[in-house]
């Protein structure tokens, strides 16, 4: 028996997303991302599934796969909405969206270009930002933690990023995702001197790690990284194998007072995709290490 299932896929600085209208109880939400996201089907890096709010004043309710938070999923939905409003090439208008993974609603202010969309959205600030030591393998990696209410992202400055480092990173997040008790753990390897990001996203609710091509929420750790660093506020340009990403972090009275981040996102395809319900097993998701170079 195949169910049909409603969706969009969107592109996000080339972190293709899967956004679901069908209306699925949450626990299915995860055997259907892993079909959906797999090679033999639509195939992309992240699902989320659009819901209505309870929340007054939010114009959607999008929760993601895994229960995390995706700064270019909340980009992707935006100009989703946007597309379907029928908005016109050069206006600006703004969503706020409610999103699994943080508290509070997300603004996402959304211009029409002649073929994409453009997006500021107000990104969620981390609860603490420190120093800290990770393992790999028989070395000792310095690394900046940054935490926020349901995910951690660790920043590791780095002029390389070559296959073995990408192994012994893939690694390493799989061995300490699970003891940390978060919806998404992020490895986030960042050049200083020429300002580019190979960011890893980890889910352990879905054992789905992926070499994203384009990380909104890592960009994001970045900058904050970067304005807790030089105790200042940071505007950056971060380029990523997709593209670039844009992030503007505010200091004040040595805190973090502000995190927004701006890119590109195209509607690349909508349509039915289906769904084996006869499935016992689902591959895909459980087994899916993406390594873009």
């Amino acid at each position: 028996m195949k169910q049909k299932i409603d969706f969009v896929k969107c592109n996000p600085t080339q972190n293709m997303t899967i956004l679901i209208n069908t209306k699925l109880p949450p626990d299915e939400h995860k055997r259907v991302a892993a079909k959906i996201m797999s090679y033999d089907n639509v195939y992309a890096e992240q699902v989320g599934f659009i819901e209505q709010s309870k929340i007054d004043h939010a114009d959607a309710f999008l929760r993601m796969a895994g229960g995390e938070f995706c700064g270019n999923a909340c980009m992707a939905l935006a100009a989703y909405l946007a597309e379907v409003q029928g908005m016109k090439r050069n206006l600006t208008t703004e969503f706020r969206l409610e999103v699994s993974g943080t508290e509070r609603l997300v603004s996402c202010r959304i211009t029409k270009n002649k073929e994409d969309y453009r997006c500021r959205v107000n990104m969620p600030l981390p609860v603490t930002i420190d120093q800290t030591v990770l393992q790999e393998g028989c070395s000792l990696v310095d690394a900046v933690v940054v935490r926020y209410s349901n995910f951690v992202h660790f920043v590791i400055e780095a002029e390389c990023c070559d296959a073995q480092m990408k192994s012994s990173m893939l690694a390493m997040a799989k061995h300490i995702g699970p003891f940390l008790g978060t919806r998404m753990v992020g490895i986030l390897l960042y050049n200083p001197r020429t300002r580019e990001l190979a960011p890893l996203i980890y889910v352990p609710e879905l054992d789905s790690a992926v070499w994203e091509r384009g990380c909104g929420s890592g960009t994001a750790s970045v900058g904050a990284y970067l304005a807790w660093k030089h105790k200042r506020d940071i505007e950056a340009s971060i380029k990523q194998p997709g593209g670039t990403i844009h992030v503007e972090a505010l200091f004040d009275q040595n805190r973090l007072t502000h995190l927004e981040i701006e890119g590109a996102v195209g509607i690349a395809a909508q349509g039915i995709a289906f769904i084996d319900l006869d499935e016992d097993h689902i591959a895909g998701v459980g087994n899916r290490e993406t390594n873009h170079v």
